[in-house]
């Protein structure tokens, strides 16, 4: 459907596609997320207490939250639901949720941010950093002026795409009127998401305020932030009719930043984008007052920031780095992305987290490799445009006076101490994967998270307070809702596992494997239905203190702290598109764990900080994958 690309007059295409249904078609009828029942909460919440505290702690946080069911938390409950139904444009999580993002005062690297990085184009020769950059670029773009038009294809679930993933049923749907085209792809079994958070990709930035942060959007900007060697350059890439530039003028630009000379600034500017947020907030009003607001602007409202490095990637932990942290001067954190391509073309992308979730940026990380590589704008043959760089790219210049280059050096400093604590491990297990855990009818998720909880329980020989992340982007306005894997199934089968091996046969490790796996299914399915326990405490929890009320007991526990306290944080996504995934440890003594259980194999990648070995959890979930694979395959296992 070639022709159906929309072509500008210099003939290369200005869109991804044209969907025949409408982007936001489906976002009016989504059904809002359910606040759960107090009573369900409270049950699936000591639920998850149980594996962490022994019968005595156990009892005490069972009086206090059966005091909070019946006391005060009902009547929050009741409040909460009251202004639930005042909102009906949106979800109850929105607003805490958003404050919680802006209000923390952590630096967003390695707090907050998280990265994806791309596999390698498939044509060797596409991966050279200019070309590579280029093709990107004009497939972001590409991306941007696609959604903007209308034209993306929603994001759809679809559990029978036989049925629902076809042009009759979609030519049907948008007929549809908006408001019921929802329950038109629930007949059909498939489940349109919430895609009110991708504006949010484009022209971007959150931006550092004493005690809350904004998010500030200008979608009139039409310039792209290119960073390299610390460097701040910009240049236009849509022109005043809002079409694209030629891809051989992106390429000439690009090639012009890529063979400038300039030396690395003495204060590179990008450090501060790393600093706490409110001494960040300070400094950037020091940098306003001292004329940079115009400089700082366009860093703000640009495009996005396409961050040029000089150096190959050795291997997988290198590669983690560079995309998670980099070197501080040539990132630029605060922007909703940046795209990162090294001088041997690999490329990733690092995000904040506040304005939205790994289901939108994994659509564009989707959508932009399928694009820059199937239909790339230029080749290795394409020769750049002969056109007057010089003009079109502005090198922004900032002014600095003695506190802005003393707080550029403490940052640096602090960035510098804090990213050489931080420990990058990764494994691959290659004894299976999807295909035969689900030949074997366990889910392969709960497995992967059992040998999570196996693994700690054999290094430390405790189990504690862990976390997946679940989309509820099914609901209007949904973020994300706790999986809690670590339960009483868990923690039976691995001190079976670890312990007690010489006291169990295979055939009833099999069985503690399943229990293990349907229990998982049923959190997870309640997660993604919005049935967690943890938003909704939270949401009453931030609903107390905004009304100013005494913090009910209940949240004083200190086994509601130590549930909140996740030392295992773990996050999962298998993509085309994606080679790799990882984000920081969520809390100082934790892991940060990004996983892919792929058909034949499984990636696990380990961030932590010197008070934990990332390398040997490593290898003790190994050993744990091994142990519960060899059991469903019916061999004997020795500890």
């Amino acid at each position: 459907v070639r022709w159906r690309r929309g072509y500008s007059s210099a003939g290369a295409a200005e869109y991804l596609h044209r969907s025949i249904v409408p982007t936001m078609h489906y976002q009016k009828s989504l059904p809002r997320l359910p606040v759960p029942k107090l009573e369900d909460t409270i049950r699936r919440y000591l639920n998850a207490q149980k594996p962490l505290l022994n019968d005595d702690q156990f009892r005490k946080t069972e009086e206090l939250a059966h005091q909070f069911e019946k006391g005060v938390g009902r009547e929050l409950h009741e409040q909460l639901v009251a202004q639930d139904s005042e909102n009906k444009h949106t979800s109850y999580i929105t607003g805490p949720w958003f404050d919680m993002y802006l209000k923390a005062r952590e630096p967003v690297v390695l707090n907050f941010n998280a990265f994806m990085s791309f596999h390698p184009d498939p044509k060797s020769e596409y991966n050279d950093q200019l070309i590579r950059a280029t093709n990107m670029t004009v497939s972001a773009i590409r991306f941007m002026k696609t959604f903007r038009a209308g034209y993306l294809e929603p994001e759809v679930f679809h559990l029978n795409p036989e049925k629902s993933d076809t042009e009759i049923f979609k030519k049907i749907i948008r007929f549809v009127p908006s408001s019921l085209s929802w329950f038109g792809a629930y007949m059909v079994n498939a489940y349109p998401l919430d895609m009110s958070q991708y504006f949010r990709l484009f022209n971007s930035t959150r931006l550092p305020k004493l005690n809350r942060d904004e998010l500030y959007t200008d979608e009139k900007a039409k310039h792209l932030l290119v960073l390299r060697n610390g460097n701040f350059y910009v240049f236009d890439v849509i022109d005043r009719d809002g079409n694209m530039l030629k891809p051989s003028e992106i390429q000439a630009h690009l090639k012009y930043i890529l063979s400038d000379n300039s030396p690395a600034p003495a204060f590179p500017l990008g450090y501060l984008s790393s600093e706490n947020r409110d001494t960040w907030a300070l400094l950037r009003k020091n940098l306003l007052d001292n004329g940079n607001e115009a400089a700082l602007q366009k860093v703000d409202s640009a495009l996005f920031c396409l961050s040029l490095d000089d150096f190959p990637i050795k291997d997988f932990v290198h590669l983690s780095h560079t995309m998670l942290h980099g070197d501080g001067a040539n990132r630029w954190y605060d922007k909703s992305f940046n795209l990162i391509i090294t001088k041997d073309g690999t490329a990733g992308i690092n995000f904040e987290h506040s304005w939205g979730d790994g289901v939108a940026v994994l659509r564009f990380q989707n959508e932009i490799f399928k694009d820059s590589t199937k239909s790339p704008a230029i080749s290795p043959q394409s020769q750049p445009a002969a056109v007057d760089c010089s003009g079109a790219v502005q090198k922004l210049d900032f002014k600095l006076n003695d506190a802005l280059k003393a707080g550029i050096t403490k940052a640096k400093q602090k960035f510098d101490a804090t990213v050489g604590t931080l420990s990058l491990n990764m494994i691959q297990f290659h004894e299976g994967g999807k295909d035969l855990l689900k030949q074997k009818k366990v889910s392969p998720d709960a497995v992967a998270q059992l040998a999570f909880q196996m693994a700690f329980l054999r290094q430390h020989n405790q189990t504690v307070a862990t976390y997946e992340s679940c989309s509820t982007a099914a609901f209007k306005h949904g973020r994300t809702e706790t999986i809690r894997p670590a339960s009483i199934h868990t923690k039976k089968c691995s001190e079976a596992f670890v312990n007690e091996l010489s006291k169990r046969s295979t055939e009833e490790l099999q069985k503690l494997i399943e229990e293990c796996s349907k229990y998982h299914g049923r959190l997870t399915k309640e997660a993604a239905m919005g049935q967690g326990f943890d938003r909704h405490l939270f949401g009453l929890r931030y609903l107390a203190l905004s009304r100013g009320v005494a913090l009910p007991d209940f949240y004083q526990d200190q086994a509601y702290a130590r549930l909140n306290h996740n030392i295992i944080s773990t996050s999962t996504l298998v993509s085309p598109a994606v080679q790799l995934g990882g984000f920081g440890p969520v809390v100082s003594d934790g892991f940060g764990v990004g996983y892919q259980v792929h058909e034949d194999w499984i990636g696990c990648n380990v961030s932590s900080y010197p008070t934990r070995n990332g390398k040997e959890f490593l290898q003790c979930i190994y050993k744990s994958l091994e142990d519960i694979f060899n059991v469903l395959k019916g061999k004997k296992i020795s500890s």
